[in-house]
Order: structure tokens, then sequence, then C-alpha cells
């Protein structure tokens, strides 16, 4: 048995030892890694607009304070980089034209469309703007629908249909399992909660979703019709018969121009380049193409700035990510730029569902507190609901995209229980307590009366409060915020009209007001936050530590792993919640 002990902690051994290399040369690759992957472009080249590897707003950065050499260079993969790399290409000799070639992407519908103004713009270059796809999603070929030259796959498919949303409900789930959501929420539109209370969609519910999807689709038939020459009608009468539904068919309704495959459309770029046919065009992609506009395009000759924050994603506790935004880095950002001297404004991003109330309250003071030294501007993004509103509502100035969804205002608390099942299963459970109140709330015994009367006068207080922020903010009455509150959504270009966004418009426009409000014309722009990271993070950097993520979706399915988000979103949810009542998303 020694023996097989000495042969095991050799082993061990040996591994902490080929671990611990290999960490090393890491390390030391990172440290004098130089610059020989600069990227180039050449002359008569075309951009490749490869929408997969970019997610968000900002691509964030990352600290790591007990081992600084390690820290993040700032990534240039968001799409506002992809944004600004398209607006120098307009003017750039070397690039000739875009392809959009079978790109996928999980960029919501707000975020495309400010990507299809962009390349519109682009397009007054004179320079041209190609696609071809074997299949086109509905919001692919909405992005598509700006190019001069639109191609199918002579087998392929054009999904052109109108929006549609479905929610599930889990009330007979709740009455057959015993296991229960207690639910206690101010708004007679806070639908979040809803599947739990009922087996169908309330008619709140119903109205506030079809005029929402009425208002988005109407935004998306504008830009096409007027990038395909077809009136808004027929593109109805085109989606009402499914007419586009085959190439045939799509190029008979003008929504392509070709019908053939991906060789033909090469060629075509090659003639509209004057490049032998025999030879590869030159190209380059989105992504290299940004990092080197970002990298080469800095104005330090420009002392003054105009600091972007991104609050992106759900709003929970903690110090946040890219992916999520905590009170730590938030808090931590508009501080830092209070102190800046050189900060003449701020814009607020904000791509956010909302969530956490008392963390929404508490970014909304730091935002408080910055607007008495700098004028804040907000530019919203696809979502700017529930609590991703709270955040925006006192901003001097706020943007939005025609759809953005926007709005919600109205809270909830959600508490599971599992008194029925554990009965059934024959568990009991008893409770001593010096106080009336001394327990806290037990999922395993029926919710206390008095316990749901002091968490309803919660939620009404929580509620009075973020009305009130956004009647302050918007300079409306309370009974005004109330009527158009209720939890109830909003498109941006509803949101126009009863006063709670001040313009349509992207971040250019939000920048550009930014700057006239700090009173500057020449500055150039910083992003915040940084996100701090601990030595787990580092493993994970370095693919030593799978994230549970990638386990989980490659495990499950994305639309498994995407339902388990959602249950896990309402699980792990603590305290009173400013969160928009349920998930869209437009394919």
């Amino acid at each position: 048995m020694r023996f097989l002990g000495n042969v095991l902690a050799t082993l061990v051994g040996l591994f902490v030892f080929c671990l611990f290399g290999f960490l090393f040369l890491v390390l030391i690759s990172i440290i004098f890694k130089g610059d020989d992957d600069k990227i180039t472009v050449k002359k008569n080249s075309v951009i490749e607009l490869d929408l997969s590897k970019i997610h968000n707003d900002y691509a964030g950065k990352v600290l790591y304070h007990d081992m600084p050499f390690l820290n993040d260079k700032t990534k240039h993969d968001g799409l506002m980089d992809v944004l600004k790399a398209i607006e120098v290409a307009k003017t750039d000799d070397k690039i000739k034209g875009i392809s959009i070639l079978n790109t996928t992407s999980d960029l919501g519908i707000a975020q495309i469309k400010a990507l299809r103004d962009q390349l519109d713009d682009f397009k007054k270059s004179g320079k041209f703007i190609y696609s071809y796809s074997n299949i086109y999603s509905q919001k692919e070929y909405y992005l598509s629908s700006v190019a001069q030259q639109i191609y199918l796959n002579p087998v392929g498919e054009l999904d052109f249909k109108g929006l549609s949303a479905e929610i599930m409900f889990f009330k007979d789930l709740e009455d057959k399992s015993g296991i229960k959501m207690e639910v206690i929420r101010h708004g007679k539109y806070k639908s979040a909660v809803e599947p739990f209370l009922d087996n169908k969609m309330s008619e709140p519910n119903r109205e506030q979703t079809t005029q929402l999807l009425q208002s988005i689709w109407n935004s998306l038939l504008v830009d096409i019709a007027n990038s395909r020459k077809i009136s808004v009608t027929h593109l109805n009468d085109i989606a009402n018969g499914l007419l586009a539904r085959n190439p045939e068919g799509a190029k008979a309704e003008k929504l392509i121009d070709k019908i053939a495959y991906e060789d033909v459309y090469h060629a075509d770029i090659k003639k509209k380049l004057h490049v032998d046919p025999s030879e590869d065009y030159n190209s380059v992609s989105i992504a290299d193409y940004a990092d080197k506009v970002a990298t080469s395009h800095l104005d330090f000759d420009a002392k003054d700035k105009i600091a972007i924050i991104y609050a992106q994603g759900e709003i929970g506790e903690g110090e946040g990510d890219v992916n999520t935004i905590g009170e730590g880095s938030m808090r931590r950002s508009l501080q830092e730029i209070r102190n800046d001297k050189n900060v003449k404004a701020v814009v607020l991003r904000i791509n956010s569902p909302g969530g956490n109330a008392l963390t929404s309250e508490l970014i909304w003071r730091e935002i408080e507190l910055t607007k008495k030294t700098k004028p804040v501007v907000v530019s919203m993004g696809d979502y700017a609901a529930s609590g991703g509103y709270y955040i925006a509502c006192n901003a001097n100035k706020i943007f939005a995209e025609s759809n953005t969804i926007t709005g919600s205002i109205g809270v909830f608390g959600i508490l599971p229980n599992f008194s029925e099942l554990a009965s059934k299963m024959g568990i009991t459970v008893e409770q001593v307590k010096t106080n009336p109140n001394a327990s806290e709330y037990s999922p395993f015994r029926p919710i206390d009366e008095s316990f749901r009367s002091f968490t309803q006068e919660g939620v009404e207080r929580v509620y009075g409060i973020f009305v009130n922020r956004v009647a302050t903010g918007r300079h409306l009455s309370f009974a005004q915020v109330d009527a158009i509150g209720q939890g109830r959504v909003w498109s941006g270009q509803d949101a126009l009209k009863i006063g709670l966004v001040d313009h349509i418009g992207g971040m250019d426009e939000a920048i550009k007001e930014a700057a006239h409000l700090g009173k500057t014309q020449k500055y150039r722009t910083q992003n915040f936050p940084e996100f701090e990271k601990d030595f787990g993070a580092i493993l994970e950097k370095f693919g030593l530590a799978q994230s549970k993520e990638r386990l989980l979706k490659e495990e499950l399915g994305t639309q498994t792993y995407q339902l388990l988000q959602q249950v896990k979103t309402f699980a792990k949810q603590k305290g009173i919640q400013a969160r928009i009542p349920y998930e869209y998303k437009l394919n």
C-alpha cells in the first residue's frame, strides 16, 4: 500500500509541476508578447461583416489586482467598436465594400437597427454592400435588406412572416406538483409573474404585448420599405401570405435580387473589384478592422472627454461583469468620473431588462450625484425597462431607438413555496419564536398573512419611490407616471409620445447631445466600467477551468440552457424586483 501511495504522490506531484510549468509559460508569453499580430489592411479590400462573436455593446475590460500583468487589453469586439469601424471604413480608400455572408447574430433588434443605420450611412460613400445567405432569418434579413444586392441560395429559405411572442404558464404544474410561487406585486401589467398566477394571458398583458409587437414590426417594415422600394402595405401582404418563403417567391416579390450559389456571389464581388476571376480578393474581418480602427484612430490631443458607461445585462448585487450590472463597478465608475475634471459629460448606455430594485436605487443615487457636476445623457439599446428605466429616468436627456423596449415601471416580489409538496411527502415543519414576526419566511410553511401584508407594503413603497423618481426626472406628475406605469412596457417610439424619452436616436446622437450639454467641441471618449476579478477568473481565462455556461450549453443545447437560465433567474431573485414582464427575442 505504501508503494502505491508513493506512486500516487509522484503522479500528483508531476501533474502539479506540469500545471504550474504550463501556467509559467503562458504568463511569460503574455508578458513578452509583441506586436507581431498587428492588423494590416490591403488595398482594394472588402470588410466581412461576421457578427457571430459580437455579443454586447461593450466588450469590457477586466482588472486582476493580484496579478496586474494579466490585465486585459481593452477589447474591441463590442457593437460600438463595429459601428465606429464602419464609420471609418466609409472614408478609408483601402475599403471598397462590405460583405454580409451567412452571418448569424444574437444581437437584439434595436442593436441590429443601429448597425443597419450605420451601414445605410456607409452606402452614401458610393461603396457597395452585398449580402448572401443560405437561409435568411427574419432578423438577418432585416439587416441585409440595406444591401444593394441580396443573394439567396437556390435551395435556401427566407423567413418573413411578422412577429410573435410566446409565454409559458405554470399554474397547473404548481397545482399538480405542490410547488407554488407566492407572488406579491404592484402593476396590472407586471406580467413577469403572471405565468405563476393563471393558465392564460390576461387582457392587459395581451394588450401591451400586441401594441409592442406591432410598433416594433412597423419600424422594421418602414426601413425595409425604404431600402427595397416596396410599400409597407405590400410587405404586410408578403408576410400574411408567406409569399417569400422560397427563393423564387422572394425574388418575385423583390425581397432579394439574385438566386445563386456562394461561388457566384464571390465572382460578382471580384467583378466589382476588377479582380481576376482566378485570384482571391482581399478581405478583412470586421473584428480585425474594428481592432485596428480602435488602436489607430485615438485623438489624444483632445483634453476634454465624454465618459461612456455601459450598463448591460440584468441588474444584480456585487461587482458585476460584462453581462450583468452590479453596484460595485457602476458606483466606482461614476465616482471616478465625478473626480475627473477633464470629463465634461457622461453618456449612460443602457441595455437591461432590469432586476434588483435596491441596486437600481443605488445606481440612481450615483447618477443624481454626478448630475450636480456633469450632464448625464442616456442612450437606450434593446432594453431599458423596469430597473433599466429606473437608472435612466433622472438623466438630463434620454435617447431611445424606435424599437427599444422601455418603461415597465412596476415592481414585484416572488417567493417559492413547497408547503403543499412537503405535505404530500409527509414532511411537516414547526417553528418556535420569541416574537410574532421573529421567523424568516419559510418555503416549507404556507405563507403567513402578516408576512404577506408587510411584503406587500414593501412592494407598494418601492413602487411609490420608483414612480416619484420618474415623475421628478421626467417633469411629470405622480398620477401621469402611474397611468403609464403599472408595469406596462412601451416601444421607444411610443415612449417618446408619452414623455418617457426625449428623442429617437442612437449612440452618436446621445454623444453629440452630451458634448453640447458639456460645452465641448473637441473631445475623445473613454469607456467604463472596468471589472475586477479574482484568481478563479484567471484559471478560466486560460481555459484550465471551463465555465459552467459552456459545459451546460454543450450538454443541454442552447435552447434548453436558456430555459434553465430563466428558471434559475427566478429562483435566485432576492428582495423586491424591478424587472421587465417577459423576455422578448426576435428571430
